[in-house]
């Protein structure tokens, strides 16, 4: 690790380092063979700082030729060779950031996510029901399972993570209680199972209550007949199998389709309020991420057998109108928007977090562990076990890639 001073890199910043980032008054820059090197004092480190600066580095220049960078889709900028360490920088970063933003393409940005988030979570509820496309196939073992990667990851790459960022975020100031964000999620998690657990106890309940009245008759129809013992042995046989664990639950998908939209209304808040020079990229990188969660979704809705194809076209409705209108909420705050006041941090890094929780519960518990040690791949044939595998693993590593960006 080579150490530069003011003294040794002259008047013209030094254009070839990047992946610049500061510490106090020292700056920390890759140069060209890939050497971390240390540059010394305040005025080296103004030097460098301004010459990435003028390259564009950290996802472009900002109005007035501030240097801006964005965590989790929040924006920081600081003045040309002005660290975030110290307290003037901080003051100015977590500052509102005055920009004109080009509203045409935002406007047209919430009707291309509209459509794509139609045609991902409608797509498979119109396959089973006109394509006769049957739900235990190849086809939907591969969506499945690519679905199950998508939430996973998205709870771990992404929800978590953005979480961490949040509650990290300098204008925030130090926490108290370093693990909040996983507090917040073990929450989420225990929540969700205990929403579950207490639905499944009511249903128990009620499927006791009409089994014991449909005994109780079949009894007295019978006069006492000895025959009306079979039928009391069928009792606790139902209760059995009702227990058993199984996707095909409306509450079950309602509780993955909650987690879901919480952050699908953050993403399209912050999205509409990104710069115009990372907007873009996120747009694409949105697209793509609303796509793969739509697919997930859709999935499980057409796997419902118990409701109506209105009821699944209803709560299919709720995913592909979540992320546009938060895309018009940030429409209209977009003036007064500021994604580093505390009140704004400490919201979304709370739903963030909750929303992982919700995921990795119902990720892993319905939907990892029950599709392959419960469901039809624990049986099922080589080439659908490893489609299954294979598809897992693209889902994973296919959102995986997509925090890179979002």
């Amino acid at each position: 690790m080579a150490i530069v001073t003011a003294s040794a890199i002259g008047p013209s910043p030094p254009a070839q380092y990047t992946g610049c980032h500061s510490h106090g008054e020292e700056l920390f820059c890759y140069g060209p063979d890939s050497e971390e090197t240390i540059f010394a004092g305040e005025t080296a480190a103004a030097a460098v700082q301004t010459g990435a600066s003028s390259k564009g580095q950290n996802e472009g220049s900002s109005p007035g030729g501030r240097n801006c960078h964005f965590h989790a889709g929040v924006e920081h900028c600081l003045e040309p060779g002005e660290s975030e360490g110290g307290s003037a920088a901080s003051a100015k970063a977590c500052a509102k950031v005055d920009r004109s933003y080009n509203m045409p393409i935002r406007i047209g940005t919430l009707f291309v996510m509209l459509i794509t988030s139609s045609i991902a979570v409608f797509g498979p509820i119109l396959l089973v029901r006109f394509a006769h496309v049957h739900p235990g196939g190849y086809i939907f073992t591969v969506l499945k399972q690519f679905g199950t990667g998508v939430i996973i990851s998205t709870a771990l790459v992404h929800l978590l993570t953005h979480a961490e960022l949040m509650f990290g975020n300098e204008c925030l100031g130090e926490l108290k209680y370093e693990a909040t964000t996983t507090a917040i999620v073990v929450a989420g998690a225990f929540l969700t199972f205990l929403l579950q657990y207490s639905g499944f106890r009511l249903s128990d309940a009620r499927s006791r209550t009409v089994a014991s009245k449909s005994g109780t008759q079949h009894a007295e129809s019978m006069n006492g007949d000895t025959s009306d013992k079979s039928s009391q042995v069928q009792v606790p046989t139902t209760d059995h199998n009702h227990r058993m664990p199984k996707l095909d639950d409306p509450l079950s998908v309602l509780i993955l389709e909650m987690g879901i939209i919480f952050h699908s209304a953050i993403i399209g808040v912050t999205l509409v309020v990104a710069g115009d020079s990372f907007y873009k990229i996120l747009v694409v990188v949105i697209i793509f991420h609303q796509m793969f969660e739509g697919l997930a979704l859709g999935v499980r809705i057409s796997h419902l057998s118990t409701v109506s194809l209105l009821t699944k076209l209803l709560m299919a409705s709720g995913f592909a109108l979540i992320t546009p209108l938060g895309m018009a909420i940030g429409l209209g705050v977009l003036d007064s928007f500021n994604g580093n006041d505390k009140a704004t941090i400490v919201a979304i890094g709370t739903l963030d977090a909750f929303s992982a929780g919700i995921l990795l519960w119902t990720g892993f518990i319905q939907m990892w562990s029950f599709d392959w040690l419960y469901g039809d791949l624990r049986d099922a044939g080589a080439v659908q076990t490893g489609l299954g595998m294979f598809a897992l693993v693209s889902g994973l590593v296919a959102m995986s890639v997509l925090g890179r960006w979002a």
